[in-house]
C-alpha cells in the first residue's frame, strides 16, 4: 500500500515506519496544499493537517484514514463514511503526555509562575508579590472521564487534590470508586472546582461547553486549563471574564482561532499561559505511537477487523 504521512512528524518517524513495515510504501506530505492535491494513496496517517470532504474527493484508492492521536475533529468522518473509508484514532497512546502538560499548567497558574518570572526579569525578587497556592487539598474539576481525564485525576490526586468530574457518558459507579472520581453536573463542577481541566473531544454538543455562563459561576481564585481542543471554550467570553477578574488565570494549549484579535489579547493577558497545542508532542511519544499505528496498518493490509473506528455509524449508513 501507498501510505502518506500527512504531518509534519517528529524526526525519524518515516524511517521507523519503514523499518516496522518494509513491504509498505511510506512517503511524507508536509503541507496542506500538497495534501489536498495528493491523489495516489491507499492509506493516510494524519497528524495536524485538515481532512475535509474535498480532500477525500480526489483520492479514489483511499482505504483508511488513521489519526495520530485521539481527537478526530480535523477529519470529516461523515464524508469518509459515505465513501466507505474508515477513520481510526489512537486513544490513550498520548494520554500521559497531555496529562503532564495539563498538570504543568495547573501548577504554573496556581503558583503564579508567570507573574514571578516577569517580576524577576525586571529585577523584582519579592517572594510575596503574589498569593500562590498548592494543589494539596484543592478540588480539581475534570470535564471528560476518558483516558486523559483519568490520567490527570491520578496525577493531581498524588499531590493531594480531590477530583470531581463531569462527562456526558458517566463511568460505572465501581469505576468511579476505584479512581476516586466523584461525578457532578457541569454547573456544580465549575462552581466547586479550584481548577477546571478540559478533556473532551470537540463535537457540536461540546462546542463552547465553557462559555460566559460557566465562567461566571467559577470562583475568582479558580483557573481554567484547556489542553483538548480550541472551540471547547468561548475565547471571547474567557477574555472578558479574565478582564473582569471572574477567574484567576487560564492555561490554553489550544485556542479557537490562532490569528484572531481575541487570541492576541489573550496572549497579552499576564495571567494567561498559551502553548501551540503541544500536549501530545513529545519526542518519546512517537516510540509508543508508531508501533500502535503500524499494527493498524498491518491489520488493514491483511483484511482483519479494525478497532477504534470512529465513523462506524456513517460507514453502516453508506452501505
Amino acid at each position: 500500500m501507498k501510505i502518506a504521512l500527512a504531518g509534519p512528524y517528529p524526526a525519524g518517524t518515516l524511517k521507523q515506519f519503514q523499518a516496522l513495515l518494509p513491504d509498505q510504501e511510506f512517503f511524507p506530505v508536509e503541507t496542506q496544499e500538497a495534501y489536498e492535491t495528493l491523489t495516489d494513496v491507499d492509506c493516510i496517517i494524519v497528524r495536524v493537517l485538515k481532512t475535509p470532504e474535498p480532500v477525500l474527493d480526489n483520492k479514489p484508492n483511499l482505504k483508511a484514514v488513521i489519526r495520530w492521536g485521539a481527537g478526530y475533529d480535523s477529519v470529516d468522518i461523515q464524508a469518509a463514511g459515505r465513501r466507505g473509508i474508515p477513520v481510526l484514532n489512537t486513544p490513550g497512546v498520548n494520554a500521559y503526555a497531555v496529562a503532564e502538560l495539563a498538570l504543568g499548567m495547573m501548577i504554573t497558574l496556581n503558583r503564579k509562575v508567570l507573574g514571578y518570572w516577569n517580576n524577576v526579569q525586571q529585577g523584582n525578587w519579592d517572594r510575596g508579590a503574589f498569593v500562590s497556592l498548592s494543589l494539596n487539598h484543592k478540588t480539581v474539576g475534570i470535564v471528560g472521564g476518558g483516558n486523559i481525564g483519568r490520567w490527570v485525576a491520578a496525577l493531581v490526586q498524588a499531590l493531594g487534590a480531590q477530583v470531581i468530574y463531569y462527562d456526558a457518558f458517566r463511568l460505572a459507579p465501581e469505576r468511579e470508586q476505584e479512581l476516586h472520581m466523584t461525578y457532578v453536573s457541569l454547573d456544580e463542577l465549575v462552581e466547586r472546582a479550584d481548577l477546571v481541566s478540559l478533556h473532551v473531544p470537540l463535537l457540536d454538543s461540546t462546542r463552547h461547553i465553557i462559555g460566559a455562563e460557566q465562567l461566571s459561576r467559577m470562583k475568582p481564585t479558580a483557573c481554567l486549563v484547556n489542553t483538548a481542543r480550541g472551540g471547547l471554550v468561548d475565547d471571547s467570553a474567557l477574555l472578558q471574564a479574565l478582564q473582569k477578574g471572574q477567574l484567576a488565570g487560564a492555561g490554553l494549549d489550544c485556542v479557537e482561532d490562532e490569528d484572531s484579535p481575541v487570541t492576541k489579547d489573550l496572549m497579552a493577558t499576564p495571567n494567561v499561559l498559551i502553548t501551540p497545542h503541544i500536549g501530545g508532542s513529545t519526542a518519546d511519544l512517537a516510540d509508543a505511537m508508531i508501533p500502535t499505528i503500524a499494527q493498524i496498518i498491518q491489520t488493514l493490509a491483511e483484511g482483519g477487523e479494525l478497532n477504534n473506528v470512529v465513523n462506524r455509524e456513517y460507514l453502516a449508513a453508506g452501505q
